[in-house]
């Protein structure tokens, strides 16, 4: 049996491993203890060989693990008693945390399995902030005292996966304030990392508080920034550092509402000059007039985080922060989407940059839907892939992330639906013409789109590039026709025929996906969106004229197809 079916007989020791587990089984006897101890040893001798489908299966195991102690923690009451946070720290925090710290860079189940640590850390500090926030404060008591350049961060690193709401912030704040002066430069920089991630955790997780911000400003998180803006400043001698700690000082800066009302006069106080001076030399490297490469690289970083930002303010609250977008967003946006000089920070930054640029994208859709010379921009199609597939991804996200009142839906572009048709069209074509050339590509669905796409870009040959990136390219479509079929389906000023026409052509593509197996997640998507085109709601736009005539005509065409 192994011989012949060497993955079935994996999964089945997998499987007998995972059915004695404690969790599962309870307390064990001595019988137990011996099997599972064999079963244990039978797939390390097994990894050997088949190394792969022995961690995807115990990645799977754990990942199963960790979700229902998210579930728990998550209905884990909010009156905790002491007793209950000890035994927490002492048992499941160091397990957790060691999942995160041990993680490995560009190994496929470690990211998957830190994804998952940091989600029950989420939970975890939600009721239990101060057994996690003291292991941080521990730690970085520990480096004050540290005369070694080379220090260990990882707990500090835990900041950038706890929730955090205005109080918790403001404490981790203060917290830095105190000590980062006697931190070493690594720690340093740690912290100043974390505490960027932290800030996005609270806009996103309680974006109401971060909206009353700019209605009631809060004085002493105000103060808090503001000594930590000048202590970062201080440490900001050289480009290399002020390239690394611009993005927290945008933030910063941020938090400080009347500070920045006070910074947009022609004359400021004294205190605020080196707030004024940072503003100046962001718009300078944007604009790439700051003497390096690396400025203007975090100048666009930080601008992003300012865009989006501003986008949890309410445009009613007339903050001078929107003035502040302005100034910057021309050359922001003439920066990222640039098709003959795509925006690039080099090997090994793809996906931080096709998540810059979907960041970019999303805000300034916020800010203004109609301002679209960017939307058109990524739609050419002359354009880089990269940029149909930041496109793709942003339009996704504003329909599937959109819980703010004033935030724009996506109707707004609708008008496009003609162009984006053509898209699926083409990418369609190049698919169904690489796979009958091309070995089948099996899709990862444990990887992000965007890893999808950019990691393959030193990896392949330029052919099966083209394959490869228009396959997941394809994928992020027929995702988006699943998230919201309208927007395929809009058809303004169109005569009857010619919409039942464009219908056709986008159902039949994605029934050509389905029985693809070399397709992978993209066929499984492909049956999703079929399924909300054939929504009763859905239909009436196949054709609007003729609604039922046009379904049964579609569906007649199918059948003929598929024999």
């Amino acid at each position: 049996m192994a011989a012949h079916k060497p993955v079935e007989w994996v999964q089945a020791v997998i499987s007998r491993f995972d059915e004695q587990l404690p969790v599962k089984v309870g307390q064990q006897n001595t019988h137990t203890k011996v099997s599972t101890e064999h079963n244990k040893d039978c797939l390390i001798h097994i990894s050997k060989y088949k190394f792969s489908l022995v961690i995807s299966g115990l990645t799977n195991i754990l990942k199963n693990v960790n979700n229902m102690v998210s579930v728990c923690l998550n209905h884990q009451p909010k009156d905790c008693m002491r007793l209950d946070e000890t035994m927490l720290v002492k048992q499941l925090l160091p397990e957790i945390c060691h999942f995160i710290h041990t993680y490995r860079e560009g190994h496929q189940h470690a990211a998957e399995l830190r994804s998952s640590a940091s989600g029950v850390l989420f939970s975890l500090s939600c009721n239990n902030f101060n057994a996690v926030f003291s292991r941080i404060s521990t730690r970085l008591q520990e480096l004050t005292l540290c005369s070694e350049d080379t220090v260990d961060v990882h707990d500090i690193e835990l900041i950038q996966y706890i929730n955090v709401d205005c109080a918790k912030l403001k404490k981790l704040l203060q917290e830095t304030v105190f000590k980062f002066k006697a931190l070493k430069k690594p720690a340093q920089l740690s912290v100043i990392n974390s505490l960027e991630k932290a800030f996005w955790n609270w806009v996103e997780n309680y974006p109401d508080e971060f909206t009353m911000l700019y209605q009631r400003p809060q004085t002493d998180m105000a103060d808090c920034a503001e000594k930590l803006f000048d202590l970062v400043d201080s440490f900001a001698e050289s480009a290399k550092r002020k390239a690394a700690v611009w993005p927290l000082q945008i933030i910063l800066l941020i938090l400080c509402p009347d500070i920045t009302q006070d910074i947009s006069r022609e004359t400021v106080e004294d205190t605020k000059v080196n707030k004024k001076l940072f503003l100046e030399n962001l718009r300078k490297a944007l604009a790439g007039h700051g003497g390096s490469k690396q400025l203007t690289e975090s100048a666009a970083i930080a601008c992003v985080k300012l865009c989006k930002a501003s986008t949890y303010i309410n445009w009613e609250d007339h903050s001078v922060i929107f003035l502040l977008v302005q100034s910057i967003v021309v050359d922001l946006k003439a920066l990222l989407f640039n098709p003959t000089k795509p925006f690039s920070r080099g090997a090994g930054s793809q996906n931080a940059d096709v998540d810059l640029m979907i960041d970019c994208f999303v805000s300034c859709f916020r800010i203004n839907p109609h301002n679209n010379q960017h939307f058109k921009v990524c739609l050419a199609s002359s354009s880089p892939p990269t940029f149909h597939f930041v496109l793709v991804n942003s339009l996704h996200r504003i329909i599937t992330n959109s819980p703010l009142d004033w935030w724009p839906k996506i109707d707004a572009v609708y008008c496009y639906s003609g162009e984006l048709r053509i898209m699926v069209s083409e990418t369609l074509g190049h698919v169904m013409r690489g796979c009958s050339t091309h070995a089948p590509l099996r899709m990862t669905p444990s990887l992000t789109f965007k890893e999808k796409m950019t990691s393959l870009k030193f990896k392949e040959k330029t052919t099966d590039l083209d394959t490869r990136s228009h396959k997941y390219l394809l994928l992020a479509l027929v995702k988006l026709i699943h998230a919201d079929p309208k927007l395929m389906l809009h058809n303004p000023g169109k005569q009857g025929q010619e919409i039942q026409s464009s219908t056709a052509e986008l159902i039949t593509g994605l029934v050509q996906l389905v029985p693809l197996a070399n397709m992978g997640e993209c066929s499984q998507e492909a049956m999703e969106a079929l399924l909300v085109l054939h929504q009763p709601e859905a239909i009436e736009l196949w054709n609007p004229d003729a609604p039922i005539e046009t379904f049964w005509d579609i569906r007649c065409q199918l059948k003929l197809s598929v024999r």
